[in-house]
């Protein structure tokens, strides 16, 4: 890879991560616009996973959005994922989550 394919690349990666774990705004980018574009794609794919996972969403109540955007700064979609993997991956999280609340009951 060349120099300028490198720069290139560690550039797209950063905006990524800005935009989908959360990570702080790349050189030349409007942070504020960034964090409006995240906040989209963050709900898109909440109201994806709820269609697909319906009861866990219900199962979370109002805790449901920030349960997900915990989950999903956490664990960015990869490359080639497909949505039902990730809503399961959703719900392993709330299961683990919530035993392990119980045994510190």
């Amino acid at each position: 890879m060349t120099g300028a394919r490198e720069r290139l690349a560690a550039q797209q990666s950063a905006l990524l991560h800005a935009l989908l774990a959360g990570g702080p705004a790349p050189a030349g980018f409007d942070e504020a616009a960034l964090r409006v574009e995240a906040d989209a794609l963050l709900a898109k794919r909440r109201r994806v996973v709820a269609t697909i996972t319906p009861e866990t969403a219900q199962a979370c109540g109002a805790e449901f959005a920030a349960l997900f955007a915990e989950y999903a700064r956490a664990n960015p979609r990869r490359a080639g994922s497909r949505a039902r993997e990730d809503a399961a991956a959703f719900t392993a999280f709330i299961a683990a989550r919530e035993r392990r609340w119980w045994r510190r009951r």
